[in-house]
């Protein structure tokens, strides 16, 4: 008995019994299948278990490889709470059929048909066109999506496929344009909705990859990672859009031993991404360059895994409350925390931690007056902001010291940071 998750479609046209709802994923796998993206994609999967089916809208990875195609798989097996579908992105080229079957295929419901089109290449398949054709004209087939992967030409984008491509569209569904309800794709790093030639079209590309700007009129600001719903309402096909949270996945954290072993991981990832930069900065000042570089990339590496580790714990709050909840860490660490182990160094006569702990405070309480001006995003407009590399030190503002008033370091040494 086969218990897959993951549907290898091997006929043209598949009969859903007992489907009423469909979930839809954007480009999951396109900028990679490393921790940091694939959490999204772990919460995509669990919002889309609410539904009958799912429907990955192309991009399931970065290349078309073996490789590449097993974890995917693997990892949407290990998750996925109903059937997976599939549609093949520009990404996903390679390999493809031999783990998801055919390229054009329909899934037909009691009460709606999902037309799955292969155009990854920019221009839709004969085969594909035909099929819709075939499907649209049934009798007993009144509501249908028709999906693919890069768009046709909207109102917001240019990045679609060519008039002429969408003009052999347009004929296939042709005498039974009104069956189709709605036109589906992804390949765009975020969403939008509009309307062509009088039929709703939506791009989702919100499941794994990183929202970015696509023009003006969407900002990667704007716009969540989200899953697409479609599903029956007094007899009509409708959707709705639900965004996912930042802390959209947490099955890890719920495993107590698990849990602290990747606390432990965190620590000694950033531990030693301190330590060989330290060591970068020792040989770079002994004119050994080529060693620096090496140091300073290893420790790049070692932050890169202790941002993998710390995303499966992370529970950060919406983003546009999120710099508050900084502000009282920093607080109690320059208020109290600080000045109580500076006292106790001194009273013990260990005045290099006391000094270490003292000029951290002063910065701590710059820090925390930095962040409660930025608690207003849009309003925040401090254009430079210096730090000292002697102390750590911070600084804002157009005028700022020739020499850092904790440590004396000399201004020219200042790292600059400007938005």
């Amino acid at each position: 008995m086969n218990t897959s998750k993951m549907i290898k479609v091997t006929e043209p046209v598949l009969y859903l019994s007992g489907v009423h709802s469909m979930g839809v994923i954007g480009d999951p796998g396109c900028e990679g299948l490393g921790t940091y993206n694939m959490k999204v994609y772990a919460g995509a999967l669990e919002e889309s278990s609410h539904d009958d089916i799912t429907l990955i809208a192309g991009d399931l990875v970065p290349a078309g490889t073996k490789h590449y195609y097993q974890m995917i798989r693997e990892f949407t097996e290990s998750l996925a709470g109903n059937d997976v579908y599939c549609l093949r992105g520009n990404h996903d080229t390679g390999d493809y059929m031999d783990y998801f079957g055919r390229k054009n295929y329909a899934l037909l419901t009691e009460n709606f048909a999902v037309v799955v089109l292969d155009n990854a290449a920019r221009t839709f398949e004969e085969e594909g066109l035909e099929l819709l054709k075939e499907v649209i004209a049934r009798e007993d087939v009144k509501q249908v999506i028709v999906a693919f992967h890069i768009p046709v030409p909207n109102h917001f984008i240019a990045n679609s496929v060519s008039k002429e491509e969408f003009g052999r569209l347009k004929k296939a569904f042709g005498a039974w344009k009104d069956k189709v309800k709605y036109l589906l794709c992804g390949h765009v790093h975020s969403r939008f909705e509009d309307e062509v030639e009088g039929i709703p079209l939506i791009c989702t590309g919100g499941g794994g990859a990183m929202i970015e700007d696509v023009s003006k009129d969407i900002r990667a600001s704007d716009v969540e990672h989200h899953v697409v719903h479609f599903y029956e309402e007094d007899g009509y096909l409708r959707y709705k859009i639900t965004n996912l949270s930042e802390d959209c996945y947490s099955r890890e954290r719920a495993d107590p031993m698990l849990r602290q072993k990747l606390e432990e991981a965190v620590e000694g990832e950033l531990m030693a991404h301190f330590k060989y930069l330290m060591f970068s900065d020792r040989a770079k000042r002994r004119g050994k360059d080529k060693l620096a570089s090496l140091f300073r990339a290893l420790a790049a590496s070692e932050y890169y895994h202790a941002r993998n580790f710390y995303s499966v714990l992370d529970r950060p709050a919406p983003f546009a409350e999120s710099v508050e909840t900084f502000v009282p860490g920093e607080e109690f660490e320059y208020q109290y925390l600080y000045h109580m182990i500076a006292k106790y160094a001194r009273e013990h006569k260990n005045p290099l931690a006391e000094q270490a702990y003292t000029g951290a405070a002063a910065a701590e309480k710059e820090h925390a007056g930095l962040l409660k001006k930025a608690t207003d995003m849009d309003g925040f407009e401090e254009g430079a902001i210096y730090v000292c590399p002697i102390c750590g030190y911070i600084m804002a503002g157009k005028t700022v010291l020739e020499r850092c008033p904790v440590c004396g370091g000399p201004g020219r040494q200042y790292e600059v940071f400007e938005g």
